[in-house]
């Protein structure tokens, strides 16, 4: 277990104490345990500042450490230079940290995928058996909603896997946002997935889904799908309002909201190549019989060693992107607020 630490170094909070800030999700008034909330998250929260929360498989499955900790550290320097406080979230010795500290992180990205993938549904099998967890995007959305974040940065969410039709494989993220009253900003749904099935079943969640300057809903590694996107917004602070007390705080509305950032343009030339390369990765996945949670990395692990590390770097290109936009868009929001 781990130990615990000075209130000057730490914040814990029992679930009892954060009523100001828990959602109307029933679902966390079964998780009796402790959260841990860094100060530094803490501090932000208890003084209405821009707080952005991460979250971590990306560090634990999406790359090779110690580029995984590199990258993180950057990220998180990203959102602090934008005015906003990163609050990177996993699970450590059963125990759900909100905002990670350099050691903590240092111990995340050097397990690697000895973390347990932790998507909502295996959030009290963690905690319960004291294990280690690195968040999924519906993971995340549960502990930032529990704690009153509102802004949330990732790659890409999961969605409606190809062939779904034969294997039903619809990722959890989807009702989780369908659920959760956070803004999610990503570069779209993985193009590993069926993006206009993604986008119908987002409809039938209730989901807002808004593509960032653009009118065409982006494809992870390419700047287009070929999918028009539902709304646009133009701004952080048009994402602000959106989020804000004159709309879906306002109106109280329990879906979450998703703003899709389009990669960098100097990042989406790759994009044929990486698309070809999605194919051949599918058709082995299929052929090896890989499914569940070990398709999506091994998936994307296929298809950067299809591409000689061009889509592993425009991976955390846009993750970066995505950083910096997210961060405004929070910055927006507390001022609104």
């Amino acid at each position: 277990m781990a130990s615990s630490s000075s209130s000057s170094s730490s914040a814990l909070y029992r679930i009892s104490n954060l009523q100001n800030h828990i959602s109307p999700l029933e679902a966390t008034n079964k998780l009796r345990s402790i959260v841990k909330i860094s100060p530094q998250v803490s501090e932000a929260l208890s003084n209405g500042r821009a707080v952005v929360a991460l979250e971590s498989t990306i560090i634990s499955h999406g790359m090779p450490y110690p580029q995984n900790l590199q990258t993180a550290k950057e990220v998180e320097s990203i959102v602090r230079e934008n005015g906003a406080v990163p609050a990177t979230i996993a699970i450590l010795n059963g125990v759900p940290c909100i905002g990670l500290n350099e050691e903590e992180l240092e111990r995340l990205a050097s397990l690697g995928k000895s973390v347990q993938k932790t998507a909502g549904r295996d959030i009290a099998y963690v905690v319960a058996t004291r294990g280690n967890g690195a968040t999924t995007v519906s993971a995340t959305l549960f502990f930032a909603s529990m704690v009153g974040i509102q802004v949330f940065v990732t790659g890409g969410i999961g969605g409606v896997h190809r062939h779904a039709n034969q294997t039903m494989d619809i990722s959890s993220d989807l009702t989780a946002l369908g659920r959760t009253p956070i803004a999610v900003i990503s570069a779209g749904v993985k193009s590993i997935l069926d993006i206009p099935k993604t986008l119908e079943y987002l409809e039938t969640q209730e989901v807002y889904v808004a593509a960032y300057k653009s009118d065409e809903f982006p494809a992870f590694f390419t700047e287009k799908s070929g999918c028009k996107a539902p709304s646009r917004v133009d701004s952080p602070e048009d994402c602000a309002r959106v989020i804000g007390k004159y709309a879906n705080k306002k109106l109280n509305r329990q879906a979450g909201i998703l703003f899709a950032v389009p990669i960098p343009k100097q990042h989406s030339a790759a994009g044929n190549l990486i698309e070809s390369a999605t194919q051949r990765a599918l058709t082995e996945a299929r052929e090896q019989n890989v499914t569940g949670n070990a398709e999506t990395p091994f998936l994307l692990a296929r298809v950067n060693e299809l591409t000689g590390g061009t889509s592993l770097a425009a991976n955390i290109a846009l993750v970066k992107n995505n950083a910096l936009i997210g961060s405004q868009i929070a910055v927006a929001l507390s001022q609104l607020t």
